[in-house]
């Protein structure tokens, strides 16, 4: 194998990391940013509001796009496990 398979591997996979949690991430991030701006403007300075809506958010996401990302999972441990014979020679 040679240093070039593996840094095209490596890329392949932060890009998917990426893929896979981004719009987790996003998500709880805008619904966190959305949940400060309501606390701030009714001042409820209450620590555990922003948890049970960031956590049903999250869900709500990944049960709407979540075939989509273990999709995503699957082509590339298949394109992953058919190269191999490829990455051994």
């Amino acid at each position: 194998m040679t240093p070039e398979q593996v840094m095209t591997i490596a890329y392949q996979g932060m890009k998917l990391c990426l893929y896979l949690a981004g719009p987790l991430l996003l998500t709880a991030l805008l619904l966190g940013l959305l949940i400060s701006l309501f606390q701030a403007a009714t001042q409820i300075n209450e620590m555990t509001l922003s948890f049970i809506p960031k956590i049903l958010g999250v869900l709500a996401m990944l049960v709407l796009i979540g075939p989509y990302l273990l999709q995503l999972l699957i082509d590339f441990t298949t394109r992953l496990f058919t190269n191999i014979p490829v990455m051994i020679q």
